[in-house]
């Protein structure tokens, strides 16, 4: 298998518990629009945020991998879920927050296709309503190109390896690796080929700046952002 119908099946596992990240997506909700109370999430995944955020909003997923779907449709059966493409959407209503968080956009190697997420998002919010995201910034990204492979075991004995590797223009293959044990000393090759890009910070800010009426940029370890943020969250408002 390729693509996400592999990693759908060892997600969890591998990325472990995401409550911290899922409440700090919440707080900026809760400060930026108090009085939302629906959330449209893309790029979903297996709907680590949405299980949480469904005691507070009524909440709609949407993400291409239909094995990722699956699974955050019995994670959070209660939401609601479309198999679509993030950067050509249309859903025929609007939210008052719309969410892609886990430096989903930064796997679109075209700023045209980020584009295209913005006007997407602009339009699936009502008036006053955020669109929130964030992104792995070049700096983040280049660390991870020179360190050694990163190798992880989990679940009953399976084994993750990560080699990301610089491909020039700002764009970082992940070489990932699951050996699924199957018994004794037999395992089952996963293989997972994934591509993340990084923007300068202006030119993001640009392109925001010309769909939504305030845009903010945050750090969440630091005061403000700097040239050493490696990931920063981005408050948009309509």
């Amino acid at each position: 298998m390729t693509g996400y119908a592999a990693f759908a099946l060892f997600y969890d596992q591998v990325m472990g518990d995401r409550g911290r990240e899922a409440a700090f997506v919440q707080a900026l909700i809760q400060k930026h629009r108090p009085k939302a109370s629906s959330v449209l999430e893309l790029a979903c995944g297996t709907g680590a945020i949405l299980e949480r955020l469904q005691l507070h909003y009524e909440v709609t997923g949407l993400d291409a991998s239909q094995p990722m779907l699956d699974i955050a449709a019995r994670k959070v059966p209660q939401a609601r879920f479309h198999h679509e493409d993030m950067t050509h959407f249309e859903l025929d209503e609007t939210f008052d927050a719309v969410l892609c968080v886990f430096d989903s956009i930064n796997h679109l190697v075209r700023f045209a296709d980020w584009e295209r997420v913005f006007d997407r998002a602009a339009a699936h919010l009502g008036d006053g309503g955020i669109f929130v995201f964030d992104v792995n910034m070049e700096r983040k990204l280049a660390a991870f190109a020179v360190a050694p492979p990163w190798t992880q075991w989990f679940g009953d004995d399976n084994l993750l390896v990560i080699d990301v590797r610089d491909e020039g223009d700002g764009v970082y293959a992940w070489k990932v690796r699951i050996f699924e044990h199957s018994g004794d000393s037999a395992y089952r090759l996963y293989v997972e080929d994934i591509r993340e890009v990084a923007f300068p910070l202006e030119q993001v800010r640009h392109a925001l700046a010309e769909r939504f009426r305030r845009v903010r940029v945050i750090d969440a370890e630091r005061a403000r952002p700097t040239t050493r943020s490696e990931r920063l969250y981005f408050v948009c408002e309509v």
